[in-house]
């Protein structure tokens, strides 16, 4: 005897694109307890997690249930397509966008906005990751698309460049630099220098200042780019960043200049990537053409 229903796949598939009960819950017409009680008897039937838990946090599915969710959504739609053989009910798909965590804040909202408007029928889910993460995420199949920088990718992967970042110095309003048009990075090897402790970003930004023939000294490796706006606020060095918000404030209040990093070297392309190349008429190329219409700058 089957234990689990389409309801249940439902349940699952529901939690899994929004990624709350409650939202979950409202979509699907239940009570936010019953859709609980029922997600623990589904995991109890399985034997294992589907989702992680985290107090104040999404839920997001493991490894497992991301591969359970996939196979119930094809299942969900083989169901519908036998209620509907005309095919007049669109099957709905599924598409992970990944981005690198500092590009995030500034590209994938207007990604998941343009994709909504192009493709209602898809479910998108998105990660914000490291380039290591981002490329494991690309090879292992757990990520569709990415947003990144053009960053320790073998010709495995394709690629279309969307658009190109150049470096910003940061550093307090008192500093010498603060009231420059721009920098050079021949006047920065010199200075103390706070970079992001990503292991690519720094290995990146090493290579282009011994292209030049410099050596430059890092004060501090940030955790983080609002830590490294904070260090170079506080003026424990001159923060670099390629990802620099519009923001004359660090989070702590301290006031903050930024200034263009001048050497033609510096800019760097940000690229959408996908590993291997996406089948004609997929939902994974529609989805890529969607992107490419509206992130190329």
């Amino acid at each position: 005897m089957l234990y689990l229903t389409l309801r249940h796949y439902e349940y699952i598939c529901a939690v899994a694109h929004h990624g709350s009960l409650s939202n979950a819950a409202q979509a699907l017409h239940v009570s936010q307890p019953a859709l609980s009680t029922a997600l623990a008897r589904i995991e109890d039937h399985l034997g294992q997690a589907l989702f992680v838990r985290r107090r104040g946090a999404p839920l997001t599915l493991t490894p497992q249930g991301r591969e359970f969710a996939r196979e119930a959504q094809s299942l969900i739609e083989q169901a519908a397509r036998l209620e509907d053989p005309e095919g007049a009910r669109a099957a709905q798909q599924n598409l992970v966008i990944g981005c690198f965590a500092d590009l995030a804040p500034f590209i994938l909202a207007p990604a998941l906005r343009s994709l909504r408007q192009a493709l209602p029928d898809l479910v998108t889910t998105t990660r914000t990751a490291s380039f290591t993460s981002l490329t494991e995420g690309l090879l292992q199949g757990e990520i569709d698309l990415a947003v990144t920088y053009d960053l320790g990718l073998d010709a495995g992967f394709e690629r279309q460049v969307i658009g190109h970042r150049a470096p910003q110095a940061l550093v307090p309003p008192s500093h010498p630099l603060a009231q420059s048009k721009s920098v050079s990075l021949a006047q920065l090897a010199a200075e103390p220098l706070v970079l992001s402790q990503e292991g690519l970003s720094v290995q990146h930004m090493l290579t282009l200042f011994k292209s030049l023939g410099f050596t430059p000294r890092i004060a501090h490796r940030a955790a983080s780019l609002e830590v490294l706006r904070s260090l170079a606020a506080n003026g424990e060095g001159i923060g670099i960043s390629y990802s620099a918000p519009a923001l004359s404030h660090s989070y702590d209040g301290k006031a903050l200049s930024r200034v263009p990093i001048s050497d033609p070297e510096a800019p760097e392309p940000v690229v959408l990537v996908c590993h291997g190349r996406p089948k004609d008429d997929s939902c994974l190329a529609r989805a890529r053409a969607v992107l490419l219409e509206a992130l190329v700058t």
